[in-house]
């Protein structure tokens, strides 16, 4: 199922979301997320970005386009409502397999629906 997300496009909104701490980091992948306090019942929305680690700007602009991709198939029926989520490419995301982006992805959100117990940080 592929969905439209409102896209996060303002460096305040990435850097409230990096702020939150609240992440998960995959071999394809890190992703971050936020919730939006006052907008509980609101659509997730989705951020990308992508470092000069990651390559030359046609290495970033695809990465971000299976990010985009993988974000539609996955957030959309596994994305909280009121949630800002930042999907970060590493340096593997634009040569690895999309199926095993979409497993990343799908665990990355697994692992940040978990609750978060007293002993980890």
């Amino acid at each position: 199922m592929t969905v439209r997300f409102t896209r996060l496009k303002t460096r305040g909104d990435f850097l409230r979301v990096a702020a939150a701490r609240v992440r998960a980091v995959r071999p394809g992948l890190v992703l971050q997320a936020a919730l939006r306090p006052n907008e509980a019942a609101a659509a997730p929305r989705v951020g990308f970005t992508a470092s000069k680690r990651v390559g030359n700007a046609v290495a970033r602009n695809h990465a971000k386009r299976r990010l985009r991709a993988a974000a539609a198939t996955v957030l959309g029926g596994q994305g909280k409502p009121g949630t800002d989520y930042v999907l970060i490419a590493r340096a593997e995301t634009g040569a690895r397999p999309y199926a095993d982006l979409l497993a990343d992805l799908h665990g990355a959100v697994r692992q940040l629906a978990r609750p978060r117990g007293a002993g980890e940080a």
